[in-house]
């Protein structure tokens, strides 16, 4: 058995204090209805919803029933319908993505929606933001992860000082990793800009990026420093939107019309693995992520045509690389600087704009990749258009525990026609 997204929606990512997290999911909601050219959600049989930091701001549970009451009242979304929230950091929408697949596998929906909100940027409120973040590493036992933080410090040569400067945590885990990954291997903090940079290119061709501007290397490497070798072009903003996607059965889709059939893309393969704390020169969470899917999938790494990983820093983008399998561990920074990644390269990495330029409200993060690749597999994202794609992959990974996320999903996509 198979499942297909038949359709997919992403809002503008950006800075938007006037929407509201209801209006955010009416935007997504409506909008990927009517990219699979229904006139309501009626068909829909389940649903799934995912954001992380809405309890910051008073809804700390039945998120997703609170913002569809009203597409219910309005005759929009079915009633009845059983709504799943989900909340697995910044993978959380992945996760929402993940049991749409799982209930069209099951045969108990033969139409399933996955949906994904949230708001981070809180006008003149940065504590608040900061408290949306903060849930996503342990608060039970700081301890523990400021002592495995310190002494892995000592190691990757770049000491742990949460107070000493202006990133957080989670930037100065990102920060000790490509310290660690600098004095193994030789990777310069010119890969790092260089990956920054073809992101940013990547997001100005991208109209729902939050960033639409060119970034050179030489900008991204004298841009104000979040957490050395870090700067702030190599980092995810701050930043509200929602994305959705529709997926359904072979049955469902038999009875679609050609438009919405053709433009189809097949789930390949949907894994998802849990983090823990790891030594820096052992592998991730994500390289375990991948290899299952592959498997699942039978495929290898040389068989993905584009992808979208994880770049809640631009260091990820080497790193991902290698997990990915698509160069060996320690030359994904050669495999970068060698414009493999960017777009009309062999392997183009985050067409969208990445975390870094497309943005990355955390609990619609996994669904806007969704979104991406499913766009590049239909032939219609323009000016960034990787040609030729067939098979396309998503890394997503959320929450943190040590040099792990605490989550991570691998999704393989295929394009049907």
């Amino acid at each position: 058995m198979t499942a297909y997204v038949i359709a997919t929606s992403c809002t503008k990512f950006g800075k938007h204090p006037g929407s509201s997290f209801k209006d955010l999911t009416r935007d997504a909601y409506l909008a990927v209805l009517k990219d699979a050219g229904l006139p309501d959600g009626g068909a829909i049989e389940n649903a799934w919803f995912s954001n992380c930091g809405m309890g910051t701001f008073g809804q700390r549970n039945i998120r997703g029933q609170v913002c569809f009451t009203p597409l219910v009242r309005e005759g929009l979304f079915p009633e009845r319908v059983a709504m799943t929230n989900v909340e697995g950091g910044c993978a959380s929408a992945s996760m929402a993505l993940h049991g749409a697949w799982k209930d069209i596998l099951s045969g108990t929906a033969d139409l399933s929606l996955a949906i994904g909100v949230e708001k981070t940027f809180v006008q003149n409120d940065p504590d608040k933001t900061r408290e949306v973040f903060e849930g996503g590493i342990d608060q039970f036992d700081v301890d523990e992860w400021k002592a495995y933080y310190k002494a892995a410090g000592e190691v990757a040569g770049k000491p742990f000082d949460p107070n000493g400067g202006g990133g957080t945590v989670f930037m100065d885990t990102y920060a000790m990793q490509a310290a660690f990954h600098m004095a193994k291997y030789g990777t310069t903090r010119r890969q790092l800009a260089t990956a920054a940079s073809q992101s940013h290119h990547h997001g100005s061709l991208n109209p729902l990026a939050q960033y639409q501007f060119d970034v050179s290397v030489d900008q991204a490497l004298e841009d104000r420093v979040v957490s050395d070798p870090l700067t702030r072009s190599m980092c995810a903003p701050i930043g509200d939107g929602a994305a959705a996607a529709l997926v359904c059965s072979e049955r469902f889709l038999a009875g679609l019309p050609p438009e919405i059939r053709e433009r189809a893309v097949a789930i390949r393969a949907a894994t998802m693995t849990g983090g823990k704390y790891r030594r820096l020169d052992e592998p991730s969470l994500s390289r375990v992520a991948a290899e299952r899917a592959y498997r699942m999938a039978g495929l290898t790494p040389d068989a993905v045509d584009v992808t979208e990983v994880h770049d809640a820093t631009s260091f990820s983008i080497i790193f991902q690389s290698e997990m990915m399998g698509f160069c060996p561990d320690g030359k994904g920074g050669d495999f970068v600087a060698s414009g493999a990644t960017a777009l009309g390269g062999s392997k183009p990495v985050n067409l969208s704009g990445g975390l870094v330029s497309k943005g990355h409200p955390v609990g619609a993060t996994g669904l806007s990749m969704i979104h991406e690749l499913a766009t590049q597999l239909r032939g219609e994202a323009g000016a960034r258009q990787a040609e030729g794609a067939r098979i396309a992959l998503a890394e997503n990974g959320g929450g943190t525990i040590g040099f792990d996320e605490a989550v991570c999903a691998v999704t393989i996509l295929e394009k049907v026609h």
